[in-house]
């Protein structure tokens, strides 16, 4: 049995943001029609932390994965990560492993290109300027998603850590056509500038006022992922018309919906089958939640998988 192995290096050659964005449109739409076998996610606690597994098959494609994530706080102490992760890619015909990928850039990768649809089907077609809030790699993600749909000049960066801004600031600054970016001390100097707002980051508060959002803002929120978590805030989503990547993870999951007690939501998905509108006007504040599913994963892993082999990286190894 052969494997292809590819870590975060070679996962970020394969595969380039307009292509993953291209790969969530598929993905999203066979989850949305029913087309997608997504068990429930199996947590394994030990003494010291847990591990997740989440597995997937999208059956009009046939792209099929398992993505093992394990969260251990007590890593900094030994000088590892906390998070750490792989995904397997499966032949779905034969059950045979493909592949070995690093799961953190592929999940960075997924959930940007995420962002980045979401971008394309709701936001303005003249929007310029963003409101980016976080500066850890899910931020960087987000944002590449957008420029990759939008033709972005500004972008208004607020971060708690003014260090980790700073060096986000300087790596955007090196990117081809990079927008301007100006580091804000106030969430309100942000938003009230910005056609797009990102929320991206671990905050179990809101980060922003929903009431400075302009009319016609498009706002994504990837941050908060637990019923006690809240980074966009009762307003902003009572504001808005919610789309969703999953209506029963979101629902589930999504601290931001739930503590608002709002459950009249469209998935994603929907407006790519023609079920649900895309942006009906430019005065619609629209809202985009995402808490990540495995599909993404399997539809972005195949994509990643496919170009490293005509790519020749990663490493083959025999078992």
């Amino acid at each position: 049995m052969e494997l292809r192995i590819l870590s975060a290096e070679d996962v970020e050659r394969s595969l380039s943001m307009r292509e993953a964005i291209a790969l969530m449109r598929t993905a999203f739409a066979q989850l949305s029609a029913g087309q997608v076998t997504v068990p429930q996610r199996l947590r394994l606690d030990t003494r010291d932390g847990c591990t997740l597994f989440m597995p997937a098959y999208l059956r009009q494609t046939g792209d099929c994965c398992v993505k093992v994530v394990s969260v251990y706080g007590g890593n900094s102490a030994r000088g590892l990560p906390s998070v750490t992760g792989i995904v397997v890619v499966l032949d779905s015909e034969t059950g045979l492993p493909l592949a070995l990928l690093d799961a953190q850039r592929l999940t960075s990768l997924r959930s940007g290109a995420a962002g980045g649809l979401a971008a394309d089907l709701l936001a303005r077609k003249d929007a310029r300027t963003v409101a980016l809030f976080g500066a850890g790699e899910q931020a960087r993600a987000q944002l590449q998603g957008v420029l990759a749909v939008r033709r972005v000049e500004r972008v208004y960066l607020f971060s708690r850590t003014r260090a980790s801004a700073e060096r986000l600031a300087a790596a955007i600054a090196s990117w081809p056509g990079a927008p301007a970016v100006e580091l804000v001390g106030r969430p309100g100097d942000a938003v009230r500038r910005a056609d797009i707002v990102i929320a991206a980051t671990t905050s179990n508060v809101p980060v922003f006022d929903g009431a400075d959002l302009r009319p016609g803002t498009h706002v994504t929120g990837v941050g908060s992922y637990t019923p006690q978590m809240r980074e966009v805030d009762e307003t902003t989503v009572r504001r808005s018309r919610v789309i969703v990547d999953s209506r029963e993870a979101a629902l589930t999951e999504a601290g931001d919906l739930i503590q608002a007690g709002v459950s009249d939501v469209f998935e994603i998905g929907e407006i790519l089958t023609g079920k649900a509108p895309g942006r009906q006007d430019d005065e619609e504040i629209t809202f985009f939640k995402s808490v990540g599913v495995a599909a993404q994963d399997a539809a972005a892993s195949r994509g990643v998988l496919e170009r490293a082999e005509r790519l020749g990286l990663g490493k083959r190894v025999v078992l």
